[in-house]
């Protein structure tokens, strides 16, 4: 599955990055590698862009970006899954973090 094709709220761990040359480069260096799990928040209403929460940040992809990442479906907000420390405080305070 790819991360273009996530829903909002849907939660997933990456498994490859499909990138190439200095897109690749970035987002290794951002912390988009094998392993990373992440939290669909926004998808624009054409697909593009996609909003992502993942060690504590905030990231917006494009969606021909998102389209090279391989990733693995985990779970979905509401499924009981525990949520990490800024996503709670956003719920608790109603906004942003």
């Amino acid at each position: 599955m790819l991360l273009s094709e996530l829903n909002v709220g849907d939660k997933a761990e990456i498994t490859a990055v499909r990138a190439r040359n200095s897109v690749r480069r970035r987002m290794l260096d951002m912390g988009l590698v094998a392993g990373t799990r992440f939290k669909v928040l926004r998808v624009a209403p054409l697909g593009d862009p996609v909003e992502i929460f993942f060690k504590g940040m905030y990231l917006s992809l494009r969606k021909s970006e998102a389209a090279e990442i391989e990733v693995e479906k985990v779970g979905h907000v509401g499924d009981g899954a525990p949520l990490g420390r800024q996503e709670k405080r956003r719920r608790r305070f109603g906004g942003a973090g």
